[in-house]
């Protein structure tokens, strides 16, 4: 069992449609699922509600906690339940997100190849990875950095200026993860549905998704 947080303290980068992807991916690996929404505007929350009304199978369990108090007590309560317990909080600093960083065994940090993103790595994101590290002292918590909503071609001048700048800060660790801001990945996340089980299909944008759920259980 693994406590898999997409966060930041950014909003627009993406976190809750990766969270819904990995959340539906390893159900339909036949994995028991536990999504938590721990952001107030209950993007994630929604998508699944969704997902029951549409009655697509297989279901995830959704639960909502914007509280951090309470986020932490159920998710600790509750986790041994399941295969994978997939948070999705931030967008801001608050008590969801610092609680879900002191109990997580991964987060995963989206990141969009653009200047106010990057400028919300230096002034936000790292001074708190830095604080819950402290707290959480010998027991780190892995950080792993992704580019998200990124430019079609790799190498493109922006996707490259924002795999340098990310690189240069050590709380994180940057993977090789290029997920495109692909219209079927978003679509699918906001209904409820994983990339593969769109229609029309997007090769694309299931390889990426798939890339993720690789780096994260293979």
């Amino acid at each position: 069992m693994a406590v898999i947080l997409m966060g930041h303290t950014k909003g627009g980068v993406g976190k809750s449609t990766g969270a819904v992807q990995v959340a539906i991916g390893r159900a339909l690996q036949g994995k028991d699922v536990l999504l938590v929404n721990g952001d107030r505007q209950s993007s994630s929350f929604k998508s699944i509600a969704r997902r029951d009304e549409a009655g697509v199978l297989p279901s995830v369990t959704v639960v909502a906690y914007p509280e951090g108090d309470q986020l932490r007590t159920q998710v600790l309560r509750m986790a041994g339940k399941y295969d994978d317990v997939i948070i999705d909080a931030g967008g801001r600093d608050s008590t969801a997100l610092r609680h879900a960083m002191m109990i997580a065994d991964v987060m995963l940090v989206p990141i969009a190849p653009r200047d106010y993103d990057l400028d919300a790595l230096e002034d936000e994101l790292v001074p708190l990875i830095e604080e819950i590290q402290a707290a959480r002292g010998d027991n780190p918590l892995p950080v792993y950095a992704y580019l998200n909503m990124a430019d079609p071609n790799r190498l493109s001048s922006d996707n490259i200026a924002a795999r340098k700048v990310i690189a240069g800060f050590p709380q994180l660790t940057l993977t090789e993860l290029n997920i495109v801001g692909r219209k079927a990945i978003s679509g699918a996340s906001a209904n409820g549905l994983a990339v593969s089980e769109m229609r029309p299909r997007d090769p694309k944008a299931v390889s990426e998704v798939g890339a993720l759920l690789s780096a994260l259980f293979d």
